[in-house]
């Protein structure tokens, strides 16, 4: 936690007979800033947020109220607690401050020691909250870390043994999300790969995350069909769900010897098939029901022939409702007409372009969803011959 005295503490007055005042009591326990107007308090605060402003109401140009609402504004001063030293001691321009931002109200003329308890009193409840934040950001680092090392990053093996390429790209929104992805190699010659997206965002949508892959890499093991993967997953994942959270949830098992794709969508986004001199189509028709909700669901099942050079590209709905800051969203059409362009290129050339492509739209603006993508792309080996 931080030392009271290395604690910074801005003092803006526009007379100098309270500046001396409040230096020579605080000189002594605190670093100081100074500033004659809001104006220089602003600056100030913007080269260097105080931990701290003692902030006077009347003063020319910017008044405080003012100043507070700005300082608030900005999220590096956002949570700096801010004392009014004023001589307006209405109950009403207390309250102005209050709901300017202020986090407490003393009036002119005070006593120094009570300025001095105060300043105390507010420093460390900052400093308090800053090692708490400080210690959710450590263990949010951990659990992302912990939430990446889940899903896999080196497709060499998965690409030699099935004559694909994959290409795969996970961001979530916060520090851990809820969106996830996968491949399991299975008997019978299949590569099982699935997507989802947890409701919500943050820790709970993370836990519920890695019950949904756990669960979903033992069941693709033992069963064949995607569509039974699925009604199996949506029974586990409702027998137990006390938050009330879901999953939407996409798999699919690729046949290399025979070509085929087979695919189930449990309220997902639909996947994009690429195929070079073709436009850009849905390889699904319907979403589905998303998983959690109730046991005993059925899912619809979809096949469809693969030939060399063909990608499917699933994703999650960060990348369908990103936003800009005009607050369009990028949408299915446009998603459909840009892929277009990315026909014929790798797996990894494919994921990479659409997520440059939904930045470049997003111009900036905050993402306001986890992005998942990944991209299945069927090597040159024709279906049914045999795979070196």
């Amino acid at each position: 936690m931080k030392n009271l005295a290395d604690c910074r503490v801005l003092i803006v007055d526009d007379a100098k007979a309270n500046l001396d005042i409040l230096v020579e009591g605080l000189k002594a326990d605190h670093k100081l800033s100074l500033a004659l107007n809001g104006e220089m308090a602003l600056a100030i605060a913007a080269r260097a947020p105080p931990d701290l402003v003692l902030l006077d109401i009347v003063m020319p140009g910017l008044d405080g109220y003012e100043v507070c609402r700005r300082l608030r504004r900005k999220p590096e001063t956002a949570d700096v607690p801010i004392m009014f030293l004023s001589s307006l001691e209405d109950v009403r321009d207390k309250a102005r401050g209050f709901e300017a931002g202020g986090n407490d109200y003393l009036t002119k003329p005070f006593e120094m020691l009570e300025v001095k308890a105060r300043v105390r009193s507010l420093l460390k409840a900052k400093a308090y909250s800053d090692a708490v934040k400080e210690q959710m950001a450590s263990e949010l680092r951990v659990a992302r870390e912990i939430q990446m090392g889940m899903l896999p990053h080196d497709f060499s093996a998965v690409e030699r043994d099935f004559s694909v390429e994959i290409g795969a790209v996970l961001e979530p929104a916060r520090e851990v999300g809820g969106d996830l992805y996968g491949l399991c190699a299975a008997a019978g010659d299949r590569l099982v790969i699935f997507l989802g997206d947890v409701s919500g965002k943050g820790i709970p949508a993370s836990m519920f995350m890695v019950r949904a892959i756990s669960l979903a890499r033992l069941l693709s093991r033992e069963v064949a069909e995607p569509e039974r993967i699925l009604a199996r997953l949506n029974d586990e994942l409702s027998a137990d769900n006390p938050s009330g959270m879901f999953v939407t949830f996409l798999c699919a098992v690729f046949d290399p010897g025979a070509g085929r794709l087979v695919l189930a969508n449990g309220g997902h986004c639909r996947p994009l098939l690429l195929r070079a001199g073709e436009p850009p189509a849905w390889a699904v028709r319907n979403l589905g029901t998303a998983l959690g909700f109730d046991a005993g669901l059925e899912f619809e099942r979809t096949e469809m022939a693969l030939r060399p050079g063909d990608a499917i590209v699933f994703y999650t709905d960060g990348v369908s409702e990103a936003f800009n800051p005009r607050d369009e969203w990028f949408g299915d059409a446009r998603l459909l007409a840009d892929a277009g362009e990315f026909a014929g290129r790798s797996a990894p050339e494919i994921t990479a372009g659409l997520l440059r492509t939904v930045r470049a739209f997003a111009d900036g603006a905050p993402q306001s969803d986890d992005i998942a993508i990944l991209t299945l792309r069927v090597g040159g080996t024709a279906a049914g011959e045999p795979r070196a």
